[in-house]
Order: C-alpha cells, then sequence, then structure tokens
C-alpha cells in the first residue's frame, strides 16, 4: 500500500506548518572535509541505479524517513533489525527500501569508512528520489545526524487514519511536525462511524471498486493503490486532485479535501505544482530535523542493521 499517494498525504500535513529550516549542528555539506570523495555524489548513484530498476522506490523511501523521524527522531533507528525492533510494529510491516540504503552505506563504507551516518543516508537517498521524480528538483539536505542505539516497536506511535484532520494536527504539533502518512485500510468501506455504510463522502464508483477487491470479511491481505489515478502513480499532484475528486482512500485522506483546515491547502497545490516544491524541499529539511542526534550522541554504525558491537 506504500504508494506516491500516501507521501503526498504525509507531506501534505507537514506543508501545512513547515516554514523554515533547521537549525543546530546540522549543515549543508558536513563531509565535505570529513571524506576525501564526494559521499553524496555516491549515494546519488547508487539511488539512481536503484530507481532505475524499480520506480517505486521513490515513494517507499520517503515513507522510510517519515516513519524513522516520527519515531524518537531521525536517527535511523527503523533500519535496525531485531526481534521487537521498530521494523516489527504493525504500522512499518509494509515499510521497505531498506536494501537501498544498505547498498548506498556499503558503496560509502568502502571510500570512508565509519564517518557517514545511515541516518544521513536516509536523508539523501530521499532528496534523491524527490529529484528523480521531479526533473531533477534538488533541495538542499543538512547533513551530521548520528545513529541511534534504541530501537522499540513499543516506541512506534503513528497516528491512526481515522485521526481527524483537527486531531491529527495536534498531535503531530507535539513532535514539530503537521504530518501523517498511510497506516491501513479503514472501515470507511463498509461500517463508517458505525452506519453500516461505506463513507458517504467517497466516490460511489470508488467504494464499489474497493469493496471488490476488499471484501468485508477478508483476511485484509489484499492491497490498494492509494492513487486511484493508475496512469500517474509517481506524480504528487495526481494525489491532490484524487481526493478533490472524492476518491481518497483513507478516511484521513478525503477529509484534508473536505476540512477547512487544510481544504485551501489542498487546492493550492493543486493550482502550483511548482510552489509545492520549493515547500516539500523545506518541509523535508525540517523533518529532518526532528531529535536528532549529533556530536558525540549516538553512533556512527558500520552497518545499518545493527549496532555496533566494538
Amino acid at each position: 500500500m506504500s504508494s506516491t499517494s500516501a507521501t503526498a498525504l504525509c507531506l501534505g500535513f507537514i506543508l501545512m506548518s513547515f516554514t523554515g529550516h533547521c537549525y543546530g549542528q546540522l549543515q549543508v555539506g558536513f563531509y565535505r572535509e570529513k571524506c576525501l570523495v564526494d559521499v553524496e555524489a555516491i549515494v546519488t548513484q547508487v539511488v539512481a541505479a536503484k530507481f532505475n530498476e524499480d520506480p517505486t522506490i521513490a515513494p517507499a523511501l520517503i515513507r522510510m524517513q517519515f516513519h524513522d523521524c516520527f519515531v524518537k527522531g531521525c536517527d535511523a533507528s527503523i533500519l535496525l533489525d531485531g526481534n521487537n525492533t521498530e521494523k516489527t510494529a504493525p504500522p512499518n510491516l509494509s515499510v521497505r527500501g531498506f536494501e537501498v540504503i544498505d547498498a548506498a552505506k556499503a558503496a560509502v563504507e568502502a571510500v570512508c569508512p565509519e564517518v557517514v551516518s545511515c541516518a544521513d543516508i536516509i536523508s539523501m537517498a530521499t532528496r534523491d528520489v524527490f529529484a528523480l521524480i521531479n526533473r531533477g528538483y534538488r533541495y538542499d539536505v543538512q547533513t551530521g545526524r548520528r545513529d541511534g542505539l534504541v530501537s522499540l516497536a513499543q516506541n512506534v506511535d503513528l497516528p491512526s487514519p481515522r485521526i481527524s484532520v483537527n486531531d491529527s494536527i495536534a498531535a503531530f504539533a507535539r513532535k514539530g511536525l503537521s504530518a501523517t502518512d498511510m497506516v491501513y485500510l479503514l472501515d470507511r468501506l463498509y461500517n463508517f462511524q458505525n452506519t453500516g455504510q461505506p463513507d458517504p463522502t467517497m466516490n460511489p464508483w470508488l467504494a464499489s471498486q474497493l469493496r471488490r477487491i476488499c471484501p468485508q470479511n477478508s483476511a485484509g491481505s489484499n492491497t490498494v493503490n492509494l492513487d486511484q489515478s493508475f496512469q500517474s502513480s509517481f506524480i504528487f499532484k495526481s494525489y491532490y486532485r484524487q481526493i478533490l475528486m472524492n476518491r481518497g482512500i483513507l478516511q484521513i485522506d478525503q477529509e484534508l479535501a473536505l476540512d477547512p483546515l487544510t481544504s485551501s491547502t489542498v487546492q493550492g497545490i493543486v493550482a502550483s505544482y511548482s510552489d509545492f516544491r520549493s515547500k516539500f524541499g523545506q518541509a523535508m529539511v525540517k523533518l529532518g530535523a526532528v531529535e536528532v542526534l549529533t556530536g558525540t550522541q549516538g553512533e556512527i554504525r558500520q552497518s545499518c542493521r545493527a549496532i555496533n558491537t566494538n
């Protein structure tokens, strides 16, 4: 279920509150004097190669960064393997793209070992895939993060897709954010707010199609593209057009277009996509600064999947 639309939803919220850049010990070009080679260029090359093999990795990586940063900050804790790590929490079971980060880390370690953090590689990779699906438009990524030492499934507390726009804004504001990402397909199809009927705001054709794909008593393992414009699943603007047509999959999707707190933002994105790209970059810079570890905090992992043992 990870798609451009889920990512657009996530950043749609962020754009309402992010207005500037991050501060502190993060900086653009942090590794320029620490490595003899351009490690950011190496990450870009690896990401581009993976993208050419599978373009759907773009929204997947953007989603990964959001899921990492929202839980205890941007410390690459989502990458750690283990029986009870963040990876094992239900909202993260569909997060993917770990092999891209692994490949980028291996390439960087080969030329500048034990210097570049996995947390920074996530941020670089996110910037790179956004550029790949937006005709080369790049935003500057601030680096200097260090990797976390703790990753627990019980720490994963992402807002439910059933949350109202107002409550979602409040929840994310507590972290300096205003965002959510897709989690699960809601019960809008069969029992909207315990009425026994589909959500009345959902496009009737879409409700019929989704009920066919997701029978009421099914195991819940079927997947649905959150962007119902199948020819444009890599175009962020398409997602906003779809929810304006009452074709949002998640309940929070549709409320973005209907709620007075967010409807004007949605309409503005549809009207001016070039402005959205710039604000997206600003949003990602701010998101990437949430509760980061810097200086001597945390560590620089040798492998993104495990805490250092020496």
